[in-house]
C-alpha cells in the first residue's frame, strides 16, 4: 500500500479508538508512538487507556505487515491476518465509533441547514 493510504488507515484507526476509549472507558494517557512504514517514519500521539492502546498497537502492528498494494477491508479481505479474540473486540470498536461518527456527520449537515 502507499504510504499516503497508510497514513488514512492510521488517522482513521486513531480517530476511532480515541472516541471509543474515551466513551467507554477511564485512564486514558498519552502516549507517543513512532511508526516506520516505507522507511518513513511517522510520530503519532494516542490518548487511550492500556487495554485500547495494547488494541491499537495490534492493529497497527498488522497495518504495517498488510500484504496487499490496495488495501481491501479487513473484513472483506481474502487473507484475514486478525486472530478471531482480536478481530472481534476491533469489530465491536469501529462499528461503535463508526455509527457514531456517522451520526454527527449527520448532526453536522441539519445545523448547517438550519
Amino acid at each position: 500500500m502507499k504510504t499516503e493510504k497508510f497514513v488514512a488507515e492510521v488517522d482513521t484507526l486513531k480517530k476511532f479508538y480515541e472516541m471509543y476509549c474515551k466513551d467507554k472507558h477511564k485512564n486514558q494517557k498519552i502516549t507517543k508512538r513512532t511508526l516506520e512504514y516505507h522507511f518513513e517514519k511517522f510520530d503519532y500521539e494516542f490518548e487511550l487507556c492500556d487495554e485500547c492502546q495494547e488494541l491499537l498497537d495490534y492493529s497497527l502492528d498488522r497495518l504495517k505487515e498488510c500484504p496487499h498494494e490496495i488495501k481491501p477491508r479487513c473484513r472483506t479481505c481474502p487473507n484475514p491476518c486478525y486472530e478471531k479474540p482480536q478481530w472481534k473486540k476491533v469489530a465491536k470498536l469501529m462499528r461503535y465509533s463508526g455509527m457514531k461518527l456517522g451520526l454527527l456527520k449527520i448532526k453536522n449537515i441539519f445545523k448547517k441547514n438550519k
